[in-house]
Order: C-alpha cells, then structure tokens, then sequence
C-alpha cells in the first residue's frame, strides 16, 4: 500500500496492542482495501480484546501521538462497545471495538491474518479475513436501514475481487447465525450478474 500518515497512525495502535499481547485484527475500509478493493474514504477500525490490566500501558504507549481518554476506554468495556483515539498530527481517527460475547466476534480474531499494510520499509498487522469482512459490512448495512450504497459496494467489491477463494460455506453459515442470509444471496447475485455482463 501507499505510505500516508494515517496508515502510520493505524500501525501505531496495532503495534502496541501487539507488544501488550493483545489479540486484535483491522477491519472497516482499511480491511476492504487490504483485500483488494480501491477506496477514496480509509478509517481504521479495530476490533481488539482488551481487558482492565491493558488500559494504562496503552494509554502510556499512545498519549503523545494519540489523544486518548481512558474513561472512554473503561466504559467501552464495560458496554462492550467502542472507543476512539485521534491521531494529533493527522486528525486521523482509529475506532477501537471491543469484542461482544458472542461466538462470530471471537471468529474474526480467530481467523485473521498478519498482511503487509505498508511497503518500504515493510511492515505488517492482524487483518480482518476477506469473508468476516464481508459479513460485518453485511451486519453494519442491516443496522444502518440497509441504505448505505458505500457499505454495499464495499461488500460487492471483496466478493468480487476474492471471487472462488471466498469459503462460501463459512459466509452462509454465519449469514445464517447473523440473521443476514437474504443479504448475502442478493449479493451473490448481484456480483454473479454483473459478471455475466
């Protein structure tokens, strides 16, 4: 990938959570570029398995490039919700989301995979697997009232770039757990029309 500031910023977070052993994968946009998709908008979202003894030594690892509030942090924990950290320099936000207890959030960090975020010098980080991407914009589209055209082209754009490597048992399995089936078969349809044209 390019080298903007705010790729460095996301290497920060996952750099820390890494040296606090702390599991966590990229998803969102940033996720949907890594597995091929072009974007013009890039966030960083992270889901990350933080518990009550990380909550200082990240916030000491990240308070000088990062503004941080660890009151935020607690009660994201406590809601099983997210938190953000600013980057100072770049402006550039990074959403933290806690895992909720339900078995798909510990299959995304089960199933991720360490990719290369940036070239020269390389560097690597946790990323969020093509299919659990996949169902998380699914999820998120549902949430949103289903009118989110960049959510969607998100989804159609990874289907269609990760085409026969996508583990379509897997997606129809949790699209059935996660209430979004119907979702996901337009989707397969749309991506299969549009190929047929």
């Amino acid at each position: 990938m390019n080298d903007p500031e705010f790729l460095r910023g996301a290497l920060l977070v996952a750099d820390t959570l890494d040296a606090l052993g702390v599991p966590y994968a990229i998803g969102g946009s940033l996720a949907t570029v890594l597995h091929g998709i072009p974007r013009t908008t890039i966030d960083a979202d992270l889901v990350a398995d933080l518990q009550p003894e990380h909550i200082s030594p990240f916030v000491r690892a990240l308070r000088d490039e990062f503004h941080v509030d660890p009151l935020a942090i607690v009660d994201a924990m406590q809601r099983r919700s997210s938190f953000n950290l600013i980057h100072r320099t770049s402006m550039f936000k990074v959403d933290v989301f806690l895992p909720k207890e339900r078995t798909f959030d510990r299959m995304q960090l089960q199933r991720r995979s360490r990719e290369v975020i940036l070239d020269e010098p390389e560097r690597m980080a946790w990323v969020t697997s093509a299919e659990d991407i996949i169902l998380a914009k699914l999820e998120w589209f549902r949430m949103g009232g289903e009118v989110s055209e960049r959510q969607w082209r998100d989804v159609l754009g990874v289907m269609k770039t990760q085409g026969t490597r996508l583990d379509e048992a897997y997606l129809r399995h949790w699209a059935a757990e996660l209430e979004i089936s119907d979702l996901l078969e337009r989707a397969f349809s749309e991506v299969s029309e549009n190929e047929t044209k």
